[in-house]
């Protein structure tokens, strides 16, 4: 963590009276700058509310009731969330709602699932995974913005 994020991760904890033990990480979503500038705005402004990701059995799972910060493109602090629900299963059982929750394109189903099956599908194919399927096992996160 760099010392800027430490900062205002201490800042956060004195004005909200949490034990810095509480964070789980920080960190950026997606894999581009730009990705993650557009990610987290749309944390910061309260629309995005849950994450889909790739579920790696040698990765931690968020801690329910830790505290993330979420990182933008240049690794600088944005906001700080809460971890509400962590929950692994299939990609074809992801719902509607926690697509909807995530906030991104159109908020559509439909356009939810055409962007995660062509980030997971190149995702699988960069780390050298079986490829990607509708029974590949994700991680559906639920947060929620606290700072």
């Amino acid at each position: 963590m760099n010392e800027q994020v430490e900062q205002y991760w201490h800042e956060f904890c004195v004005k909200n009276k949490i034990a810095p033990s509480e964070l789980d990480e920080a960190f950026a979503f997606g894999n581009t700058k730009q990705m993650a500038d557009e990610l987290a705005d749309l944390v910061k402004r309260g629309i995005k509310t849950a994450t889909t990701s790739l579920y790696d059995p040698s990765d931690s799972l968020a801690q329910v009731g830790k505290y993330c910060i979420i990182l933008n493109g240049s690794d600088e602090p944005v906001c700080v969330i809460q971890n509400k629900v962590c929950e692994i299963m299939p990609f074809k059982q992801v719902s509607q709602e926690h697509a909807y929750h995530e906030g991104e394109g159109d908020r559509t189903y439909a356009s939810w699932r055409k962007a995660h099956v062509d980030f997971f599908t190149k995702e699988c194919e960069q780390e050298g995974l079986a490829p990607f399927s509708e029974y590949t096992l994700v991680v559906c996160e639920v947060f929620s913005k606290v700072n």
